[in-house]
């Protein structure tokens, strides 16, 4: 019987290594994934600080360019401070009593119109005050007509400490109910604040009285009694004398 060759043997350990190292040399090499530089979020933040560096720098080039706002113009008061303080104020409305009240030499506020009589001091106080804040809103133009100037509704006439007296129309109200047409010393005509000329207006209707006045009550003149007239002699006829034949 012939004897098995070694050929036919099993291979030997070595031979098992050598192709196990040929198998592993044909497979293809892992390659580790690398993580994004910047993320979805950095990206984003860089985008919008570029784009507000970019719109910073385009609105200081054209920052001269940018018309200025014209700025608007201050309301003044009606009457200047040079004038001083109120020394007087009458306020003769169209229909009705005209009511007057005067600063006299003690500094103190009495009523010459339409009674001369004690003024109360802070209701008098307050109307002078509200004088001085009487605000110039605009200047307009047109016919007197238009703003109810031709028949005013009241003339105030206000003197001052410094020698100044000024007249002041009333007119209509304006339509957004912001003010009064008022002329002033019969020359310009402007919208006056409604607040501080309403607040003096007010002293024509409800003067400012210490102790409100009682009227007294004149004694009506006597009647003349009329003098009969004399009686008036009635003429008797007299009798004709017939003569006797």
């Amino acid at each position: 019987m012939p004897r098995k060759t070694t050929s036919d043997s099993q291979p030997t350990p070595r031979q098992k290594k050598t192709r196990a190292a040929s198998g592993s040399a044909k497979e293809a090499p892992v390659t580790k994934q690398q993580k994004p530089v910047f993320s979805v979020g950095t990206l984003f933040t860089l985008v919008l600080l570029a784009a507000l560096l970019a719109l910073t720098i385009y609105l200081n080039q054209n920052k001269d360019a940018i018309p200025e706002e014209t700025p608007t113009t201050a309301v003044t008061n009606l009457f200047p401070a040079t004038d001083g303080t109120p020394s007087s104020i009458e306020v003769k409305p169209a229909e009705g009593e005209a009511v007057r009240i005067v600063r006299n030499e003690e500094n103190v506020w009495v009523l010459e119109l339409p009674y001369e009589t004690e003024a109360d001091q802070g209701y008098a106080e307050a109307a002078a005050t509200q004088v001085s804040a009487i605000r110039e809103i605009s200047v307009v133009e047109g016919e007197l007509s238009d703003f109810g100037l031709d028949s005013p509704d009241y003339v105030v006439i206000v003197k001052f400490a410094s020698g100044k007296t000024h007249t002041l129309e009333i007119g209509d109200l304006t339509p957004s109910n912001s003010g009064f047409y008022v002329r002033i010393d019969k020359s310009r005509i402007v919208v006056a604040g409604m607040s501080g000329l309403d607040a003096l207006l007010q002293l024509q209707s409800s003067p400012p009285y210490l102790n409100t006045p009682t009227p007294t009550p004149t004694e009506p003149p006597p009647t003349e009694t009329p003098t009969p007239a004399p009686p008036t002699e009635t003429a008797t006829p007299e009798a004709s004398v017939t003569p006797t034949p």
